[in-house]
């Protein structure tokens, strides 16, 4: 998802100069951006609209627009909890609750340790295994109440290893 590099305004302005001539360049910006950095910053904004002969506004009412766009640092590990219909009707809407109250967390927001961000996501394709869950680059299925605490116990015991 993100190197989660550090970032200047020189970084972010090499990133703008690379793509600001493509037509529609707002949008691979802020992906390049976001995949650079693992967000928007808030500084970016202006930068972002001074180079394209934008508004502030314009711009964050893409970013806000797009609930891909993060505007705060991820967690070290990205939760994506699927609401599309397959997993509603498999009870996903139990799941989001369970993870929202386990995490101490809702949508968009990253835990006080910065270990776990959670997400919304609106189809993973795996609809016959719902209801799914993606953390990271991998995608788990069927996950209960259960196994969602047993992938958080995972990978908070590789994180306290990792050191």
């Amino acid at each position: 998802m993100s190197s989660g590099t550090e970032w200047t305004t020189q970084s972010i302005q090499q990133i703008i100069d690379k793509l600001k001539h493509k037509p529609g360049a707002m949008l691979p910006i802020l992906h390049a951006i976001q995949d650079e950095v693992g967000y928007i910053p808030d500084k970016a904004v202006s930068q972002i609209a001074e180079s394209l002969l934008q508004t502030r506004a314009e711009v964050h009412g893409v970013i806000s627009f797009y609930h891909h766009f993060r505007t705060t640092p991820p967690g070290r590990h990205n939760i994506e909890i699927c609401r599309a219909e397959a997993c509603q009707a498999m009870g996903c809407r139990a799941l989001e609750q369970h993870a929202k109250n386990t995490l101490g967390i809702d949508y968009h927001q990253t835990t006080a340790d910065c270990s776990f961000s959670l997400e919304a996501v609106y189809c993973l394709g795996n609809c016959a295994t719902a209801p799914s869950i993606r953390i990271d680059d991998d995608i788990h299925g069927r996950v209960s109440l259960d196994k969602f605490d047993a992938l958080i116990a995972q990978h908070q015991k590789e994180m306290k290893e990792a050191g």
